[in-house]
This record gives C-alpha cells, sequence and structure tokens, in this order.
C-alpha cells in the first residue's frame, strides 16, 4: 500500500465532493472512509485509476451518510447527481483547500491541525501525538473547525497571508511522536509554492529549508540547546541551505518584499557565514530593520537588539533592548547575554536567572540555567 499516494490524493478528492455540493465535515468523512477502504482494498485489487476510484468510493460514502440523514436537505437532488464511475478531472483543489482550512473564524491552532487533516492527510491520531494531546481532544478541535466552515464558500477568495502564518505555526511547533510536524510543514509548503506563484510563499519556504537545515547542530547528545554561535557548522544540510538561497534569490528580485523574504534573508546571512565570527551582522541589522518596518513586532525589534548588538557593541544594543517592553518573553535572556558581553558578569548572572525563571520550556530553561552557573563559577574564582 502505497501511503505517500493516498496522502497526496486526499486533497484533490476532497476538494472534488466539496464542488460537487458536500459540506466540507461531510466530505472530509467520506475522503476518510474511502481511505479506510483503499487499504483494504487495494493490495490486492489495485486499481488502473486510483484518484477515480477514491472520488468514485468516497462520493458513495457520501450519499450513503446522507440518505441516512432525513433531514439533509437537497438529499434526493444530491443521489440524482451521482456522477459515473470513470477517470476523476484533473483539477486539483489543494488551493483552495488551503484557503479554507485557514478560514479567519477558526483559532491558529485548530486552523493548523484542520490543514494537517484535510491537506496533510494526517490522521487525528497522528496530529494528536505531535501536539502532545489526547487523540479525544485533538478529534473534538478538528470536528470543531469543519463544523465552523462547513458552510463557507469553496470559491471565494483566499487569504494568502493567513495561509502561511498556518504553516508557519506548524513549522514551528517542532516534532514529536511518528510525525515530524516541521518536515510536514515543508512539504506542505513545497506544495502550495508549486500551486501558487507568489514571493511570500517563496519566502516562506525558504526560511524553513534554511532553518531546517542546521537541526542536526541544535541540540547536544544529551539534549541541550546548542547556541548558534556554538553549533558545529559541519553538520549543517549545505545543500538545504543552498536549496533555500535559491529560491529566496528568485523571490527577492520580484522587489515584492515581505515579512517571511525578510526573514529568510537574515537566516541566510546566519547560514552563508563559514564561522560566527565572520556573519555580517551589519546586513543583519539592516534586514531587521527592513523587517521592523514590514511588521513593526516587538519580537522584531527584540531580535534586532541582539543584532545590533553584535554589529555595534554591546552597549549599543542595550540602548537598542531599553526601547523594547521588557514583559516580552526572552527579554531578560536578551539582557543577560549582552551584559555579559559588557563585562558585567554579575548582572548577567542574575538576569540568567530570572530568565530561566520565566522560560517557556524545559529545555530553554536548563541552558539558561547553565548559563548563569558558568558565570556563577567564574566569579567564585
Amino acid at each position: 500500500m502505497d501511503e505517500a499516494l493516498l496522502r497526496s490524493l486526499t486533497p484533490s478528492v476532497l476538494g472534488i465532493l466539496v464542488r460537487r455540493g458536500a459540506d466540507f465535515a461531510a466530505a472530509e468523512d467520506a475522503v476518510q472512509d474511502a481511505l479506510v477502504e483503499a487499504v483494504r482494498v487495494w493490495p490486492a485489487d489495485p486499481p488502473r485509476d486510483p484518484k477515480g476510484w477514491l472520488v468514485t468510493v468516497a462520493w458513495r460514502k457520501f450519499l450513503d451518510a446522507t440518505r441516512a440523514d432525513s433531514a439533509r436537505r437537497r438529499r434526493e437532488d444530491i443521489v440524482d447527481e451521482e456522477p459515473e464511475p470513470g477517470p476523476a478531472p484533473a483539477v486539483d483543489d489543494t488551493l483552495q483547500l488551503y484557503f479554507l482550512c485557514a478560514h479567519p473564524s477558526l483559532t491558529p491552532s485548530s486552523a493548523a491541525a484542520l490543514t494537517l487533516r484535510a491537506v496533510g492527510g494526517l490522521t487525528t491520531r497522528q496530529i494528536a501525538q505531535a501536539y502532545l494531546v489526547p487523540e479525544a481532544t485533538m478529534a473534538q478541535r478538528i470536528s470543531r473547525a469543519k463544523r465552523t466552515v462547513s458552510d463557507v464558500r469553496f470559491d471565494r477568495p483566499g487569504d494568502v497571508a493567513t495561509v502561511l502564518r498556518v504553516l508557519y505555526l506548524v513549522f514551528n511547533e517542532g516534532y514529536s511522536g511518528d510525525v515530524d510536524l516541521v518536515a510536514e510543514a515543508i512539504r506542505l509548503t513545497r506544495q502550495l509554492a508549486a500551486a501558487i506563484d507568489h514571493p511570500e510563499v517563496a519566502g516562506l519556504l525558504a526560511l524553513m529549508l534554511i532553518h531546517h537545515a542546521r537541526r542536526a547542530a541544535r541540540t547536544a547528545p544529551d539534549g541541550s540547546l546548542v547556541p548558534l554561535a556554538e553549533q558545529d557548522r559541519g553538520r549543517w544540510d549545505t545543500g538545504m541551505i543552498a536549496e533555500g538561497i535559491q529560491i529566496l534569490q528568485a523571490a527577492l528580485v520580484r522587489d515584492r518584499l515581505g515579512e517571511f523574504q525578510a526573514q529568510a534573508a537574515i537566516a541566510a546571512l546566519h547560514a552563508d557565514a563559514l564561522t560566527a565570527e565572520e556573519t555580517d551582522w551589519v546586513q543583519i541589522v539592516e534586514w531587521y530593520d527592513e523587517l521592523a518596518r514590514l511588521t513593526d513586532s516587538p519580537v522584531v525589534r527584540l531580535n534586532r537588539a541582539v543584532a545590533v548588538g553584535e554589529a555595534d557593541g554591546p552597549r549599543a544594543g542595550l540602548a537598542a533592548l531599553s526601547t523594547v517592553d521588557d514583559s516580552l518573553p526572552r527579554h531578560t535572556a536578551v539582557a543577560a547575554y549582552l551584559h555579559e558581553r559588557d563585562g558585567d558578569v554579575a548582572t548577567a548572572a542574575r538576569l540568567y536567572v530570572e530568565a530561566a525563571r520565566k522560560a517557556a520550556n524545559l529545555a530553554e530553561r536548563d541552558h539558561l540555567t547553565r548559563q548563569a552557573a558558568r558565570l556563577n563559577t567564574r566569579r567564585s574564582r
């Protein structure tokens, strides 16, 4: 059984059912039933036209469910519209599914889960494992999301920016269980890039590839975080970096700069340096200036303060940091780093301890605690 083939056909089959009049929730259920049937039947009797087979079986599953619901409007009309078995049309509705799953009435987490289910073809169990929540909880989340978008017109224009933010959210969730959400986000973004010619889609794909290329070097054998400056660059995937930079360059020449292209440019400058000392921090600050202009994000200004500290010295970085809201996550950790660079070890150690208490996850907390212990040991000598 070719699981990859089934996953690749899922969005198109789902889109065909929706276009024929099925509401999204019922269509998604019917497609999943058809996939289960394919797993049972195909090993012994593979179809000549897999997509056509899935469309036919899914439509019949939908009709069966419709007939069982006496209150379903247009029941008899839908039954009369049943298509004859045969090759399925070549239209691919994957792009529309992206926009449907990123509907503005959905929360970001629900939109991400629905995208993984409907476009990515993952099971509810796989998505629940990836997000480290019970399967029943994820099933409820997905069901609510499907009900929300069931009455949405399938052919309405979509918001590319919303779709990209959903994909970026999936990417940033990391990975766990038997589903690697980072790899899945890249796969879905590649799919979107093939379906739509948009420089920000290319920018997001480039950003994902360049970040993902450093994955093997981000953690030590004991699972602890390894800061960018200390990573073994020989473990970076240079092929993936080269692909990301090539995609980024093609997007930038179109002169339609967006935030994902700017982020990818910053990531590319880090990846292009043979050593941490060779990083072009001046150019990185310039890109952060562009990014701040595009987004007016406090997180961008926080990261810019680090870059300024590297380009112009730690006191300049601290001056830039003073303009950023100190309640922002990682603000204290950045202050600790810049104070250490400035030689104020006592203040840096105290701030590292404080930052560790505010850390969002165990790995980050352990890293900051080790930084504080390192400085305190140095002070005691």
